[in-house]
């Protein structure tokens, strides 16, 4: 996960809408999903996943109150947690 990537993701649902990293993100899982895609191929397309995902969480955070930089640092330390263990 890249939070600079993530910060952008989350510019874009500030303009517009989370509905739509939903939608690419459900386009994005169906194309892993198919036979004539490269080892390669599904790994980006899993980093952009993670990246998306991690969007929406944050976005849940500010939704329920949290500030933009409190949510991203507590996201990340939950995400730092995880690969720790």
């Amino acid at each position: 996960m890249r939070l600079p990537i993530i910060k952008h993701a989350l510019s874009f649902i500030n303009e517009n809408d989370a509905d739509y990293i939903e939608e690419c993100i459900a386009v994005l899982e169906h194309l892993t999903e198919s036979s004539n895609i490269k080892d390669m191929e599904i790994d980006v397309i899993g980093e952009l996943l993670s990246n998306l995902y991690g969007a929406i969480e944050v976005n849940e955070a500010i939704i329920n109150g949290s500030n933009q930089k409190d949510a991203l640092n507590e996201f990340m330390e939950r995400v730092k947690g995880s690969i720790n263990l």
